[in-house]
């Protein structure tokens, strides 16, 4: 059976998971439709979505259309919860990009359709709510086209856009218009179809179209846009029709080895973890072994997504997405077996902004500590970091939507009563010069049994951190290069002033060990103390996030809204006025954005909108802000052998 992972993007409000609901029940994999309003649908499982109308976790669902199968995911589409979408685009092999007809492009489309293209992941748009008032079709695609950089194609044509009446067509293949229009939208890129419909049009039949379409939206060339009606079905017909014939599909090898990765953790009403795999090759079986980067786990239960429903099964094959049980060691971002697929490199921007989070009975603080570790398993990004003692609890977020959800959930889930402190921004360190330390074995001060030698020097915005030896490999055991390897990005994670450095290259220039009595801690113990010795002197520079925004506000408002922007250190880079509503485009540090978020609805009656999304880093000038240390600080010498000897690490 053929295969498509198929995910469903958008813009918060667009109508993701309503198209979600409607495509289960029009392929046959539900009886009932669910409804967002009244909190039934299949995907918003949660109690928290059920009550917010919103998607707060990526869910999965499966459907048939004839002999393909499709696993489709619905994600967040609120930008606090975009963490759930960088783990479903490393398993795409297409996507649907869901756009409001009344509000068109928005912030997070735009976020979206991005990583869409630099993954290479061939997609179609649905133009969703052509019921509405104000909806937009042909005009909508002509701003899809100039805002997202995109080529759409209408493959449908639609009557009384903007009312109830609303009736959508599709384009027809095989005469005018719709041969016109399709053979002119594909001539672009396949001269034997330009020549063929200039010369003989007679010639070219739907069948050829159709396979034209289908090459070029897998090449990324073309993105097809449809449109109707999720509540209603109009339209959708048509979208699944797409699905079935021109989305691109694999055949998985189910005799290859066991391949796959998890891309989704939870817990099950016992406390047990549950891993949610994407299988790519291979059969997987009840009481069979996955080995994973943390572990060999064996599998104690099999559960698949299967036409509508999740069933039990005692084995499963490459093709299907499972949630297993039995598997411990399990991570986010785990691969296993010989799984290829997208890289997973970062696609998103890390969390601008930062809590302390405390219980509100100092009694339930080890509670606290354990439900915040369940749920740094569900989300790494929100980059748990606590002292030794669990006294001090940092989390990182993508705004106070997010710390909401997460604060119900420690109530609703784990019944632990939280409180947080108000959100600070996160900042981060790049290196200004070149640095290098090192420290030789049995040679003062040096402690360990271990020679390491690091030079750290600057890289090009935005480029991220890169780590190389420049030594002979194989003089030593794998595990001594991995823990120098680990312990530069372990301390990386805290610079000279406690940020997150970034933006460098840390190479190890010597690495030498005394046989047999140095092992892997001597370098993990080491390995902080020579790099802190090379960033001090390569020096560092604090940068401080900004965010791009959009604004919307009533003209009249614009005189008052520039001042407050001026004062915020916003730059304003556009504006642009539609009758009697202005909109602004800029970029401003992320620490004003609340600020500004506060004073809109008092300043334009209640019918401002703003959307931010981050955008870059800058250096911050004047005092140098610190963050608080939860680790050993190996910038103090003394301090930080004296917390390794008493954790009982190396270092005597």
């Amino acid at each position: 059976m053929r295969i498509l992972n198929l995910g469903i993007l958008a813009h918060v409000d667009a109508g993701k998971t309503s198209l979600t609901e409607r495509l289960l029940f029009d392929t046959g994999a539900i009886a009932r439709l669910g409804s967002v309003d009244d909190g039934n649908t299949q995907t918003d499982s949660l109690e928290l979505e059920r009550q917010r109308g919103i998607t707060i976790a990526a869910a999965v669902v499966s459907f048939r259309i004839g002999d393909l199968a499709v696993n489709l995911i619905d994600t967040p589409g609120h930008p606090d919860f975009i963490a759930e979408v960088e783990r479903v685009l490393r398993m795409l092999d297409a996507a649907v990009v869901v756009v409001s007809a009344v509000e068109g492009v928005q912030a997070q489309t735009r976020v979206l359709v991005r990583a869409l293209k630099r993954l290479a992941i061939p997609f179609v748009f649905f133009i969703n709510k052509i019921d509405r008032a104000g909806a937009r079709y042909e005009e909508l695609l002509t701003d899809i086209e100039s805002k997202l950089g995109t080529r759409t194609l209408a493959m449908s044509s639609v009557r009384n856009a903007g009312s109830r009446n609303a009736v959508v067509t599709p384009v027809d293949l095989s005469r005018d218009p719709g041969l016109s229009t399709i053979c002119e939208g594909l001539a672009a890129h396949d001269d034997a179809l330009l020549e063929d419909y200039v010369l003989a049009s007679d010639g070219i039949d739907s069948s050829r179209l159709r396979s034209a379409l289908a090459d070029q939206v897998a090449a990324g060339l073309l993105h097809p846009a449809y449109c109707g009606v999720a509540m209603t079905g109009e339209g959708i017909a048509d979208l699944i029709n797409a699905m079935e014939h021109m989305l691109p599909c694999r055949m998985p090898n189910i005799e290859a080895p066991l391949a796959g990765s998890v891309f989704k953790i939870e817990r099950g009403w016992g406390g047990e973890k549950i891993a949610y795999l994407n299988l790519t090759a291979g059969t997987l079986l009840e009481r069979g072994q996955i080995e994973l980067p943390g572990g060999v786990g064996k599998v104690t239960r099999i559960q698949v997504f299967d036409d509508g429903a999740l069933r039990k099964q005692g084995e499963a094959h490459a093709g299907q997405i499972v949630k297993v049980s039995g598997l411990p060691a399990a991570r986010v971002g785990d691969r296993f077996g010989t799984a290829g697929g997208r890289p997973h490199e970062p696609q998103f921007a890390a969390p601008t902004l930062e809590t302390r989070i405390l219980s509100a009975k100092p009694s339930e603080n080890g509670a606290l500590w354990t439900a915040l570790q369940q749920l740094s398993e569900q989300d790494p990004l929100i980059n748990l970091r606590t002292s030794a003692d669990a006294s001090d609890m940092f989390l990182s977020l993508y705004g106070e939507v997010q710390k909401e959800v997460i604060q119900a959930t420690l109530l609703h889930d784990f019944g632990v009563d939280a409180r947080f402190e108000e959100s600070t921004v996160i900042h981060v360190e790049r290196p200004v010069g070149i640095g290098e330390g090192i420290e030789v074995i049995f040679k003062e001060p040096n402690p360990f049994l271990a020679t390491v030698g690091l030079r750290i020097e600057p890289r090009p915005e935005g480029s991220g951190n890169t780590f190389a030896l420049e030594v002979d490999v194989g003089q030593m055991p794998v595990s001594f290069y991995r823990a120098v390897e680990e312990a530069v990005s372990e301390t990386l994670k805290a610079g000279l002033s406690g940020w997150h450095v970034i933006d460098c290259h840390v190479a190890v220039t010597a690495l030498k060990h005394s046989s047999p009595s140095s092992t892997a801690a001597d370098f993990r113990g080491l390995t902080p103390l020579v790099l802190a010795t090379a960033l001090v002197g390569a020096g560092t520079v604090i940068c401080e996030p900004f965010e791009r925004f959009q604004l919307e506000v009533p003209v009249a408002a614009l005189p008052a809204l520039h001042v407050i922007l001026s004062k915020s250190g916003a730059a304003v880079q556009a504006t642009g006025i539609d009758g009697s509503i202005a909109r602004l485009e800029g970029v401003m540090p992320s620490a004003r954005v609340q600020g500004i978020r506060q004073q809109l609805p008092g300043l334009s009656s209640g019918a401002g909108v703003m959307e931010t999304a981050f955008d870059h880093h800058a250096s911050l000038p004047g005092t140098r802000p610190t963050r608080a240390r939860v680790s050993a600080n190996p910038f103090d010498r003394s301090e930080y052998l004296s917390r390794l000897r008493q954790g009982g690490v190396g270092g005597g």
